[in-house]
C-alpha cells in the first residue's frame, strides 16, 4: 500500500481514478487502502491526462467533506 513517505511523514499511497469531471476540475480516487478520496485539479499537474482507471500515487489528506488526495501523480 505505502510506497514512499512525504517529508511530513505521511505515507504515499497508490490508487486508481474512479471518476473524473474534467470540465468541473475534480474527481475521485479508489485508494489501494480501500478508501475513496476526493481530489481537485490543483493537486496534480497531470489533470488533463487522467481518465477512469489511471494508476496514480498520492498523499492522503482530509477535507471538509472527508478523505482528500493531495500531490496526485501518475504512477
Amino acid at each position: 500500500m505505502a510506497r514512499k513517505v512525504a517529508p511530513d511523514g505521511r505515507p504515499k499511497l497508490t490508487g486508481t481514478v474512479k471518476t473524473i469531471a474534467l470540465g468541473k476540475g475534480f474527481g475521485f480516487l479508489a485508494g489501494d487502502d480501500g478508501t475513496e478520496y476526493f481530489f481537485h485539479k490543483s493537486e496534480t499537474p497531470d489533470f488533463e491526462a487522467l481518465d477512469r482507471g489511471t494508476a496514480v500515487t498520492f498523499l492522503p489528506g482530509s477535507g471538509p467533506k472527508g478523505p482528500r488526495a493531495e500531490a496526485v501523480q501518475l504512477a
